[in-house]
This record gives structure tokens, C-alpha cells and sequence, in this order.
């Protein structure tokens, strides 16, 4: 008997989550701004978010051009604030592995430790991975790169709805098990809608032998059609049952937003009645949802914070 059967008691009609506090840990994801006003609003998210004490926060990276160097100054500004950890993401995309080891020394120098190494997509969505012809061919080989770089801690992508380049489910597990083999020590997966995508997934990975940790990645919906083009363009499912939830709501954003954030604690009490601890966020930059998911599971903002705000 799967974990998923013996937990499926417990999520049915799960009302509360109170009391979690000491019994989750989750971590934060944001991507670069494009502008002043773009970091003027990340800057406002990470200091609301930071006192819920995250394990780490993670800065997605833009391969190339002026992109990257807003990738590398986002990562070092977080990094520089000194309050919590922070993860640089690192891909493979459009440089050779001279490159990619010289970005990786410029986060070690400015006191990155965690790189989150994916091996990254093409620029146009559908078309295939090309990897550098001097560069490395995939997130395995750049885990072992930075392995040989310095002593950092890594992390990598998972896929509980199978990647979208992957031959076979089985094929998807393999070369996550040679990720974590090469060096890394856990997983962060893509995003999901059911429960059951991810501890299906974690079941199969154990299975296959895995025993690193895999945190489930929770994407709080904020546009429901923008969430669509995410999803096909990752292999993420969106059920049938949750398109009528945002039915309705395109120009009702207060109703979308409480309408998500219901649905996103419910996801998160579901994983957790299922045994899951960890809970990696991608946050959109934008605080407010994640924030009040992460309240509705008892990890809570302490009162100084509460009374100063």
C-alpha cells in the first residue's frame, strides 16, 4: 500500500491546519525585475516574506545579455540583505562551461552557497534543447561541473507530471536519480494542481531508489490564463474541475485572489495529511498569497512583525 492510500483518510475533510508551525519548512521563489518599479516590488514581497523565516529563497537566472546581469545583481541584493539564504539559479542555456564556471564563481564570491542547477530550455517555446557545442549537455553534467567547482550546495528540478523532452516517465526518474547522483542533495519540483500528481510522484521515486529529499513546487494561481500557458509549456496538467473555480473572475481580481488562495491551502493541508514537510513556493514576486497559505498552515508571522505592520 502506497503512502497515498494510508494518508487518504486524513486529507478528506481535513478542516485545520493549526499547530504546524514547528512542523513545515517552506522556501520562496522569485525571478529578476525587468525595472525600477519591478525591484521596488520584489524588494516589498522579500521583506514580507523573509520574516516567515524560509528555509532558503532562490533567484530564477535569464541565460545571456542584460537579462543575466539582472539575474546577478537580484541574486547578490537578496544575498547582501543577510536575513536568509539564498539560492542562485544556474542553467546550461547558450554558454560554454568556461562561462557558465565563471557565474558560478562570481555567486561564490559574493557568498552564494546554493545553486539551484536546471538544465534550462530553449528560447522558443517547443523547440528542443541545443546544447553549447563547448557547454554542458545537461543538469547532471553541470551538478558534477560545480561539484568540481566548490562546495556548493545544490539543488535540482523534479517533474511529477514528467517533462515535456522526456521519452518516459521511467526515463524522467532516471535522469533525476543521475542529478542527484552527480552531487545534488534534493529536488524542487514543477508545479502541480492535485495532491495525487505528487505523492504518486515521490512514491515512484522512492521505488526508483531516491532518497533525497523532493519538495513539492506550489504555484499560487494569480491569472488563470497565464497559469495555462505555464502549464503547457512545462507538461503541467490543469484538471478539468479547476477551470470553472476562476470562471468569471478575470475582472474580479479580489475574488480571484481569495478564490486561489483557498485552493492552495487546500493543496498544501492535502500534501501535508500525505507526509510532505517541505513546500517550495513560486511566488510571482507577490507576497500576499503565499503569505496567508503559509499562515492557513500555521507558519505564521511573529507578533513583532504583525504589530509593526
Amino acid at each position: 500500500m502506497s503512502q497515498i492510500d494510508n494518508h487518504a483518510g486524513a486529507r478528506e475533510g481535513s478542516p485545520s491546519s493549526t499547530g504546524l508551525s514547528d512542523d513545515i519548512r517552506v522556501s520562496f521563489e522569485f525571478f529578476p525585475p525587468a525595472n525600477d518599479s519591478a525591484s521596488e516590488r520584489l524588494g516589498k514581497t522579500f521583506e514580507r516574506l523573509a520574516p516567515l523565516a524560509p528555509s532558503f529563497v532562490s533567484m530564477t537566472y535569464g541565460a545571456g545579455g542584460s537579462t543575466q546581469q539582472r539575474s546577478l545583481a537580484a541574486v547578490k541584493h537578496l544575498s547582501e540583505e543577510g536575513i536568509v539564504p539564498v539560492a542562485a539559479h544556474l542553467t546550461c542555456v547558450d554558454a560554454s562551461r568556461d562561462d557558465v564556471d565563471a557565474i558560478a564563481m562570481q555567486f561564490w564570491d559574493a557568498g552564494i552557497r546554493h545553486i539551484v542547477a536546471l538544465r534550462g530550455d530553449a528560447g522558443e517555446p517547443g523547440q528542443p534543447f541545443v546544447p553549447h557545442a563547448n557547454g554542458y549537455r545537461s543538469a547532471a553534467e553541470l551538478v558534477a561541473g560545480l561539484r568540481r567547482l566548490a562546495d556548493f550546495e545544490i539543488s535540482v528540478g523534479a517533474y511529477p507530471e514528467v517533462h515535456p523532452d522526456a521519452q518516459s516517465a521511467e526515463a524522467d526518474l532516471d535522469n533525476l536519480k543521475r542529478k542527484l547522483d552527480a552531487g545534488a542533495s534534493r529536488a524542487l519540483t514543477q508545479f502541480f494542481f492535485s495532491p495525487d500528481t505528487f505523492l504518486r510522484f515521490r512514491d515512484r521515486a522512492a521505488a526508483a531508489g531516491i532518497e533525497a529529499p523532493i519538495a513539492p513546487g506550489i504555484l499560487p494561481i494569480t491569472n488563470f490564463a497565464q497559469t495555462c500557458k505555464f502549464a503547457a509549456a512545462c507538461g503541467a496538467q490543469v484538471p478539468d474541475w479547476l477551470r470553472p473555480m476562476f470562471e468569471g473572475l478575470d475582472d474580479r481580481p479580489d475574488t480571484r485572489k481569495f478564490v486561489s488562495t483557498t485552493l492552495t491551502a487546500d493543496l498544501c493541508r492535502a500534501l501535508h495529511a500525505g507526509g510532505v514537510r517541505d513546500f517550495h513556493f513560486y511566488t510571482l514576486n507577490r507576497a500576499q498569497q503565499v503569505e496567508a497559505v503559509c499562515h492557513l498552515m500555521g507558519r505564521r508571522l511573529p507578533a513583532t512583525v504583525r504589530q509593526a505592520a
